[in-house]
């Protein structure tokens, strides 16, 4: 290699004084803050897991030795669970695509975004159980207060993930749809919809996923799948029928996850 070529060569990115102390302090802080909470998340008895190892011995041998007595109880129950998250996350994309768009700084004014964006924190801040006991009381036992709750609390997170990808567009195709003349609303489905509607599906899809988990838990609240009879089995002592349960979600789980995975390489 000439002299000339060693000269074109970019040198290498350094850091000046302050990033590495700005750095320091950063990753510093994190570490003091996990040796300070040490005591706080009780793991000093972190040993217990091996001094009462009997105990657990004994747990895990009847988790290791699932019942499947009640096999078609527990299939149905979780296609119930699973038809709790489809419709949860269903719901919350037909609400999550308006405040998307209102709450995208590229597409909205400030005074629009603001208290959209303030509602989108508010329906990802409580938790799901805190909802569907809401609809629990409000329209009683079963699926629907599942329901309900992940559509309120996914569609606060699928709107965040749907305005950030409107703000990371090309205004290129936006700009020439605005060259036309066309209204506001042209803009939106000819420029915006376009360039974000494969990656708004993978997002949907994701929390499909996920919504599949959580609607599991729902069940302690008495809001319908299978969560409802894993708890009731956990109460009653019932650790082969729970490893049986188990067993089940995580088949449906991965199946769902296969699905996902195969539609979202068609996507993108």
């Amino acid at each position: 290699m000439s002299a000339g070529a060693l000269d074109t060569i970019p040198a290498a990115p350094t850091k000046s004084f302050g990033a590495w102390v700005l750095d320091l302090l950063v990753w510093g802080g994190v570490a003091a803050v996990l040796i300070y909470s040490i005591g706080d998340v009780d793991l000093e008895n972190l040993s217990n897991l091996f001094s009462n190892s009997a105990n657990t011995q004994v747990f895990a041998a009847q988790l290791l030795d699932p019942d499947f007595s009640d096999w078609r109880l527990f299939v149905e129950k979780m296609w119930e669970t699973v038809q709790i998250a489809l419709w949860g996350t269903f719901l919350a994309v037909f609400a999550a695509v308006p405040m998307g768009l209102a709450a995208a700084r590229n597409v909205s004014p400030a005074w629009v975004v603001t208290p959209i964006r303030l509602l989108m924190n508010l329906l990802r801040s409580i938790p799901d159980l805190v909802i569907g006991l809401l609809f629990v009381v409000a329209v009683g036992l079963g699926p629907l207060p599942g329901v309900l709750a992940i559509a309120l609390n996914t569609s606060g997170v699928l709107a965040k993930l749907f305005s950030e990808a409107v703000e990371s567009i090309d205004k290129g195709p936006v700009e020439g749809v605005r060259a036309t003349g066309a209204l506001g609303l042209h803009e939106i489905v000819w420029g915006i919809i376009p360039q974000v509607a494969p990656l708004w599906t993978s997002f949907a899809l994701y929390r499909f996923e996920s919504n599949s988990r959580s609607a599991t838990v729902l069940g302690l609240i008495g809001a319908g799948g299978i969560g409802q009879v894993l708890f009731d089995r956990m109460n009653g002592f019932g650790y082969r029928d729970v490893s049986a349960i188990v067993i089940v979600v995580v088949v449906a789980v991965t199946l769902i996850d296969m699905l996902s995975q195969a539609m979202r390489k068609r996507l993108l």
